[in-house]
């Protein structure tokens, strides 16, 4: 890697993106920060990201406005459907069909643009929910797509998706955070955040990052309403 290699970094206004991006930041990557406005139900994120983003340090942050909403079957974009308050077996209503499929490829194609070599991507698949899409099988799947499906990689500029989380526990990315510097009480993680992005303590994400911060043996900076 040279000092300009350039990694688009996915930041979704959590504590996970906020790791990836440090962690790319470390490797020296150029970084440049892609969120999405994609008609979640707590908009708290996308402010979430800006402010990771601008306290870590990115070349330039965009955020591309979806709406996922219009087809709904997730309790993320669709308010009827209540987000649980209790853990649940199998994958939960809590998914979003095909959103980090979504991602990645606009992500790829921004890639493209700017001649970058690498995507990062906090996708976790130990203290996860559930989520076919935070998956090693599904991330190096899609690599091999990526190298297929775009003129660079047709032209031979291989490009990596790297998933500096995938195999870490929570406690083990909070404490990795720490380290490189990262503010988690930048971040939002709640399924359920109010619009000034207090958590509602009660969902699966807000059990996962309490218990995350509780196993690393450190304190918690999340704020609830």
């Amino acid at each position: 890697m040279t000092a300009s290699a350039k990694a688009v970094v996915l930041v979704s206004g959590g504590l996970d993106s906020a790791t990836s991006l440090a962690i790319a930041n470390s490797r020296g990557f150029e970084c440049h920060g892609l969120s999405f406005d994609y008609g979640q139900r707590s908009v708290a994120e996308v402010a979430a990201a800006r402010r990771i983003c601008e306290s870590l340090g990115v070349a330039e942050h965009l955020v591309l406005k979806l709406d996922l909403g219009q087809i709904g079957g997730s309790a993320l974009t669709d308010t009827s459907i209540p987000v649980p308050e209790a853990p649940t077996t199998g994958i939960p209503v809590t998914y979003v069909p095909a959103r980090n499929t979504v991602f990645l490829s606009l992500a790829l194609g921004w890639a493209e643009v700017l001649g970058a070599s690498h995507i990062f991507i906090g996708v976790n698949a130990v203290d996860y929910s559930g989520y076919p899409d935070c998956r090693p099988e599904f991330i190096k799947a899609f690599e091999a797509m990526a190298n297929l499906a775009t003129k660079a990689g047709v032209e031979g500029q291989v490009l990596a998706i790297e998933a500096p989380l995938i195999d870490l526990t929570k406690a083990e990315i909070i404490r990795r955070g720490l380290e490189l510097g990262v503010d988690y009480g930048l971040s939002v993680s709640c399924y359920n955040a109010d619009a000034e992005g207090r958590a509602c303590g009660v969902c699966d994400s807000c059990r996962i990052r309490r218990e995350g911060f509780a196993a690393a043996g450190t304190d918690d900076p999340t704020r609830y309403s």
